[in-house]
């Protein structure tokens, strides 16, 4: 296993089998994979190819059946209990009896922070994802744009380095997505965080990744693994260039011959 001092994720032959009533479901195979520390990873694959059963196995919310894996050098298990990632689900998961600032809180309250800790980091968090002067809201007052950046502020509060992000902007309209992929890969170049993201669109992992991990159907495999080429700085006018369109070709590729593995 690749597990130098700068991996932050490191899976060497990882399998994942769910035992079920209608018999062994095979959700992960031979997931071989190393995540550096400032990554931006993206997975893209078919519905129900493990994505987010990786992300999950990464976060400890899932035991991995075969293989071994390693976040920040420990198990995910130590790692959950050490707090080193943050977890950004599909929908915002925000309480709605809670205001903004008092759902930012949440975890920072479990953790035992002081009132005055947990201030300043929700004013910091706030400003980083543009929702300052938002904290008295609750999420009913906020668009669902907002209520993604607020469960998004949630998960950097306690200032972990790993970002784990499942298909967090999937169910807004392409407008609201351009926007928040902007600001996304603003919020990654001021913190430095090593962000895996979960997607089903090409245009975005293109985007927004310094790698594209590409991933066959059931059961899950890595088929390929594409470098980006484009500059850290990626003004949404880059999709029209060749260079994207030429590495969007290739995700594209790459899911056209994972659908090789299926039987």
């Amino acid at each position: 296993m690749n597990n130098t001092p700068s991996s932050v994720v490191s899976a060497s032959k990882l399998g994942l089998t769910f035992e079920t009533g209608d018999g062994p479901v095979h959700a992960l195979s031979n997931v071989d994979l190393t995540v550096n520390k400032g990554d931006f990873v993206s997975f893209i694959g078919p519905s129900g190819c493990g994505k987010t059963t990786f992300l999950r196995v990464i976060a400890d919310l899932e035991k991995a059946t075969a293989g071994e894996i390693t976040v920040n050098g420990m198990t995910p298990e130590e790692a959950r209990k050490s707090r080193s990632y943050g977890y950004v689900f599909q929908a915002p998961a925000l309480y709605p009896w809670r205001t903004i600032e008092k759902n930012i809180a949440l975890p920072l309250e479990i953790m035992g922070y002081s009132s005055a800790d947990r201030k300043a980091r929700i004013e910091r968090t706030l400003d980083l994802v543009n929702l300052a002067g938002f904290g008295k809201k609750y999420p009913w007052q906020l668009s669902g744009g907002m209520q993604q950046r607020a469960s998004i502020a949630r998960a950097l509060a306690f200032d972990a380095d790993l970002l784990l992000m499942d298909e967090p902007f999937g169910a807004l309209d392409e407008i609201v997505r351009d926007h928040l992929n902007e600001q996304l890969l603003k919020l990654w170049a001021r913190t430095e965080k090593t962000i895996c993201f979960v997607t089903h669109s090409i245009p975005e992992a293109v985007y927004l990744s310094t790698r594209i991990v590409v991933m066959s159907p059931r059961p899950g495999r890595v088929t390929d693994i594409i470098e980006s080429t484009l500059p850290k700085e990626r003004p949404l006018e880059i999709r029209e260039t060749p260079e994207f369109l030429e590495i969007a070709h290739r995700v594209r590729e790459g899911l056209r011959a994972g659908h090789s593995y299926e039987e």
